[in-house]
């Protein structure tokens, strides 16, 4: 049973074990590029896509790193390496999961994706 970034997992009646497992997230660089190279490696299908952007969900999320180095814009970071000012993508992932639908295949991206890519501080700019 995964819940609240822990997965329990029953031993025998007498033992359990508590395992930490972390999910990844999606950050600001991400939004108006959307691509979706992460998409084609996730074993879980685990990506959702919103209108300019995509995130990770979390209860999907198998903590398998093969999406990292596979965004073009260094947008996906362990949820404990997210840096601070973009802290607030974790609960924005978790939130935007459940609202979004799962993109399991590769798209190509936007056609000003790469004029996107070099822009920072594009919070404001995120379609829920």
């Amino acid at each position: 049973m995964k819940q609240e970034g822990f997965y329990y997992e029953a031993g025998s009646q007498l033992d359990a074990k508590l395992l930490i497992v972390m999910t990844y997230v999606v950050t600001e660089s991400c939004i108006k590029c959307k691509y979706t190279d992460c998409v084609d490696v996730c074993p879980v299908d685990c990506f959702r896509e919103g209108p300019n952007m995509l995130v990770i969900d979390p209860d999907e999320c198998i903590d398998c790193t093969l999406c990292v180095p596979e965004c073009p814009v260094e947008a996906i970071f362990a949820e404990d390496d997210v840096p601070d000012a973009q802290r607030e993508f974790i609960a924005l992932n978790k939130e935007l999961a459940q609202k979004w639908q799962p993109l399991i295949e590769r798209k190509p991206a936007p056609a000003d994706a790469d004029e996107w890519a070099k822009k920072k501080e594009k919070k404001n700019l995120l379609e829920k």
